[in-house]
C-alpha cells in the first residue's frame, strides 16, 4: 500500500510546518526523475498483479466469525519460506496492507510479453493461496472477498483489547486492528485532523420488508412478534449505512493490475484509456453489498474508500460560506486549504494525461474530454512547463499537487533530490484514483533491475475464484494489446466516466445499468480514399503490418469491418482527437449508452465488441493452442457475465443472504449468516463447493495447502515409509475397477482427506 518507511512518523502540525517543503521538493525529485528518463524507450512488457485478502476465524459450533490480528505473523513466516525456495521458477512476494488481518500479495517476478506468461497468472495466483493455506491455523480461513461482512459490529476481533481508538476516534472499530506499521496509523490522524472531524461515510441501506429504519415499517415477524437486531447491532440514524473510521474504507480488498510500457508515452495512453474501462470493470467485477453486519444499496466498495480517505477541510468541500471560508485559511496548507476541490483523494480520474501522437502542445484532449473541474497549484504546473514537461503531464502532477502529504517521517524530509523519490511519492502514492501513472523509481545500484515507465489498473474488485481473478486480469492486459495493436482510443468525456462510475455502484449494474461507451473507437484517417466512408464510421491507424482482409471488397463491407480493415492497414495518421478537420468532430466523439453486452460484445455494424477485437488480436499473434485454450475459457466466462447469464459476486451474496434460513428480512447479516457465506466464500474459492450461479461449467481444482512448496520426488525410503506405501498400493488395488488400466484411478479417486 504505497509508500512504507521505517521511523517515527509526523504529527499533524509536524505536517502541516513541513507540507510546502515536502511539495516544493517533491517536484524537484519528479523533474531529475523526468530528465533522467523521460528519453528511455523500448523497455519490454511486462505486468503483475497484486491480490489482497482478509484473515478470519472460524467457530463452527457456535457459528461465528471474526477478523485475526495475524497478519504481520503470517507475512514473516512467508516470507522466510520465500527465501528458502527462492530458486524455484515462480514464488510470491507478502506485502502489508491496512488492517491487521489483511494481507497483499504479488508474483515474485512480473509476468513477460510472451503470450504464454498469460498461464502464469492463475498458476501463481493459485500458489499464493496454497502457501497462504499451508500457514494457517486449523479455524483460520482467508477467503478472497473485499470486505469483513461485521467489521464494526459487536464481537467481531479475535483476542479483543479494551476498546481504544486515539488515531480514527471511531465509535465502531478500535484503531489496535490497524496495521502497526506506523504509516497506517499516523495516516488514520493526519486525514482526520487535516478534514477537521471524523470521516463521515454513508451509504444507502438496502430496504427490506422488515428493515426498521425505513418510515413506516416496523421489524416484526409474521405472528406480529418484534424481529430484534442482534446483540451488539445499532439501528442507523436514518436510511444510510454510517461508518467513521479509515478502517471502513482501507480494510476493504482488490485486484490491481499493472503494466510497463515501452516508453513514456505508451503508458500516458494506457492511462487515459484503461481510466474509460474502469467503471466498466468495477461493475463487471462487483462483490461488496455488505457494510458494518447491513446489507447496502449499492454493490462495490469504491465510494466508501473514498469516504474513508477524504482529508479536504470544509472550505474545500464547499460547506462554508465565504466569510467561513475567509476566516479558515492556513497559509501552511496547499491552497490555504480553502481552495474548492471536488473530490477525495480516493476517486475516478480528472484529467486525461496523453496528449495526440505526434504533438505534444496539442489540446484537443483539454477542449473535448477533460470537461470536469480539476483543480491544480498554478505554481506547481509554471515550474513543470518552464522545465519542458508537456501541458498535459504537467496539468495533471499539478493536480496531484493541490492536495497536502500526509504522513512523513522524522529524519526523513531533508533528502538528496537527485537520489531519491520519497517527497513525491509521499503525494503520489496518497492520491489514490482509478489509475495511477508511475514513474520509474530511480536505481541505487547496476545490480537493481531496471523498471520503467507504468501504468495501474485499481478499480476491480477482488473475486472469489483464482479463475476470476486470473479471467479478469488477463482481459485487461489483452485490452492493452489490442488498444496498441489496432491503435483505438475509447476517449469519451470524463464527465461521462464519471456518471458511469456512479451507475457501476448500483445493485447489480452490470446487468441493469447502460454505460456511455465511445461509438467509433477507431480514429479518424488523415486520407482514407482507398476505403468507402461511412456516415458515422471512422478508421485507424496500426502499428503492426498486418494485411487488410481481403475476402471482401470494402464497398461491400459493414462499418465495423471497414473499421477493423483500417485499423490494420497501416493507414499512418495523428491520434483520433486531431485528425479530421472542425472544432467539435462530433461524428467521431460521439457515445452512447451501451448494455454490458453490448461494450462486450457489439453494437450494430459500427461497434465491434472489446470481446471480438481479444479474439482478433490473438489470431493475429498466432496465440499457441494451450494459452489460446485457457484464455478462450477466460473470455467465454466474462462474456456470460456481461450477457447476465452468471450472476457477480455480490449478486450472488445477496441472494445467499437472502435466501438463508436465520434472515429476517432486516437487511441484518447475523453472526451465523457472516459465518456460513464466509465459509461458503472460503469453499468456493478452495474448489471444495462448486458454484454455478458464479462459473457456469468452469470447474475450480481444489487448493491444497500441501501442494504449496512443492512434492518431492522421493527415492529411497524408510521401513515405515514402504509399509505405507504398500498399504496404498494394496487398497488401491481392492478399489480398482477391472476395466481401469494401472494407474489411472488416481484421476478420479484423488484423495479427499487432504484437501
Amino acid at each position: 500500500m504505497g509508500l512504507l518507511t521505517e521511523g517515527k512518523a509526523l504529527t499533524p502540525e509536524q505536517m502541516k510546518e513541513v507540507g510546502h517543503y515536502i511539495r516544493e521538493h517533491g517536484i524537484t525529485q519528479f523533474l531529475h526523475t523526468w530528465a533522467r528518463v523521460k528519453d528511455v524507450e523500448n523497455d519490454d512488457f511486462r505486468f503483475g498483479d497484486e491480490i489482497e485478502c482478509g484473515l478470519f476465524v472460524v467457530d463452527d459450533v457456535n457459528k461465528t466469525v471474526k477478523i485475526s490480528l495475524r497478519s504481520a505473523e503470517l507475512r514473516r513466516q512467508l516470507d522466510e519460506k520465500e527465501v528458502l525456495y527462492a530458486h524455484e521458477t515462480e514464488g510470491c512476494t507478502w506485502h502489508p496492507e491496512f488492517g491487521g488481518w489483511m494481507i497483499e500479495s504479488t508474483p515474485s517476478r512480473p509476468y513477460s510479453k510472451y503470450a504464454s506468461d498469460l498461464l502464469r497468472v492463475e498458476r501463481n495466483m493459485i500458489l499464493r493461496r496454497r502457501r497462504l493455506l499451508s500457514l494457517l491455523k486449523p479455524n483460520e480461513i482467508a477467503p478472497y472477498v473485499t470486505c469483513f461482512p461485521l467489521l464494526g459490529v459487536a464481537d467481531f476481533i479475535v483476542d479483543p483489547q479494551p476498546f481504544a481508538a486515539p488515531h480514527s476516534k471511531s465509535d465502531f472499530i478500535p484503531d489496535y486492528i490497524i496495521n502497526p506499521h506506523p504509516r497506517f496509523a499516523a495516516l488514520t490522524t493526519n486525514i482526520r485532523s487535516r478534514r477537521g472531524q471524523k470521516v463521515d461515510i454513508q451509504v444507502p441501506l438496502f430496504k427490506d420488508i422488515n428493515t426498521p429504519e425505513f418510515a413506516n415499517q416496523t421489524a416484526q415477524k409474521e405472528d406480529g412478534s418484534k424481529v430484534p437486531l442482534p446483540e451488539g447491532y445499532k439501528l442507523e440514524p436514518d436510511t444510510n449505512i454510517h461508518m467513521d473510521a479509515m478502517g471502513f474504507g482501507m480494510g476493504m480488498c482488490c485486484l490491481q493490475v499493472t503494466f510497463q510500457a515501452r516508453d513514456v508515452d505508451e503508458s500516458r495512453y494506457m492511462y487515459d484509456q484503461l481510466a474509460v474501462l474502469a467503471p466498466i470493470m468495477l461493475a463487471m467485477t462487483a462483490a461488496t453489498p455488505i457494510f458494518k453486519g447491513r446489507l447496502a444499496d449499492i454493490d462495490v466498495r469504491w465510494t466508501v474508500i473514498a469516504q474513508s480517505v477524504d482529508d479536504r477541510t470544509p472550505a474545500e468541500r464547499g460547506i462554508l460560506n465565504p466569510e467561513e471560508t475567509a476566516a479558515a485559511a492556513d497559509p501552511r496548507l496547499a491552497g490555504q486549504g480553502i481552495k474548492p476541490i471536488p473530490k477525495s483523494r480516493y476517486d475516478s480520474i480528472s484529467t486525461y494525461i496523453y496528449h495526440c501522437k505526434g504533438d505534444s502542445a496539442c489540446q484537443r484532449t483539454f477542449e473535448v474530454y477533460n470537461d470536469i473541474p480539476c483543480p491544480i497549484d498554478p505554481a506547481v504546473k509554471a515550474r513543470l512547463r518552464a522545465a519542458g514537461v508537456d501541458e498535459n503531464l504537467a496539468h495533471h502532477v499539478a493536480h496531484l499537487f493541490c492536495r497536502d502529504p500526509i504522513s512523513a517521517f522524522e529524519g526523513m524530509i531533508e533528502l538528496n533530490d537527485t537520489e531519491v523519490t520519497d517527497h513525491f511519492e509521499s503525494i503520489q502514492s496518497t492520491n489514490w484514483q482509478t489509475c495511477r501513472w508511475k514513474p520509474p523509481p530511480p536505481r541505487h545500484s547496476p545490480d537493481e533491475p531496471h523498471i520503467g515507465w507504468r501504468t495501474e489498473f485499481r478499480s476491480m474488485e477482488v473475486s472469489l475464484t483464482d479463475f476470476e481473478n486470473a479471467a479478469f486480469s488477463v482481459f485487461v492486459v489483452l485490452i492493452t494489446r489490442v488498444l496498441l495493436a489496432f491503435d483505438l482510443s475509447f476517449y469519451i468525456p470524463l464527465s461521462k466516466v464519471d456518471e458511469n462510475m456512479k451507475r457501476a455502484h448500483m445493485r447489480d449494474a452490470a446487468h441493469t445499468q447502460k454505460f456511455h461507451f465511445r461509438q467509433h473507437i477507431a480514429p479518424p484517417a488523415e486520407d482514407a480514399s482507398n476505403l468507402p466512408a461511412a456516415p458515422t464510421a471512422s478508421v485507424s491507424t496500426a502499428t503492426s503490418p498486418v494485411k487488410a482482409p481481403e475476402t471482401k471488397n470494402n464497398a461491400t463491407m459493414s462499418n465495423t469491418e471497414r473499421e477493423m480493415a483500417a485499423a490494420i492497414a497501416g493507414i499512418n495518421t495523428p491520434c483520433g482527437p486531431c485528425s479530421a478537420k472542425g472544432p467539435n468532430l462530433k461524428a467521431e466523439d460521439a457515445n452512447e449508452e451501451m448494455t454490458m453486452t453490448e461494450i462486450f460484445t457489439g453494437k450494430g455494424d459500427y461497434f465491434p465488441g472489446l470481446l471480438p477485437l481479444v479474439y482478433a488480436y490473438l489470431d493475429f499473434i498466432n496465440c499457441d493452442a494451450i494459452t489460446y485454450k485457457r484464455v478462450k475459457e477466460y473470455l467465454q466466462f466474462i462474456e456470460k457475465r456481461a450477457r447476465g447469464e452468471l450472476l457477480t459476486p455480490a449478486t450472488w451474496m445477496r441472494r445467499f443472504v437472502t435466501s438463508h434460513h436465520a434472515y429476517q428480512q432486516d437487511s441484518v447479516i447475523s453472526p451465523e449468516i457472516a459465518h456460513d457465506l464466509m465459509v461458503a466464500c472460503k469453499e468456493i474459492g478452495e474448489g471444495t463447493r462448486p458454484c454455478p450461479e458464479l462459473l457456469g461449467t468452469v470447474v475450480i481444482d481444489k487448493v491444497r495447502r500441501e501442494d504449496a512448496y512443492g512434492q518431492l520426488l522421493a527415492g529411497r525410503l524408510s521401513g515405515f515409509e514402504k509399509s505405507e506405501l504398500l498399504k496404498s498400493l494394496a487398497s488401491r488395488a481392492n478399489q480398482r475397477p477391472d476395466h481401469v488400466a494401472r494407474g489411472m484411478y488416481r484421476a478420479s479417486s484423488i484423495d479427499e482427506t487432504n484437501y
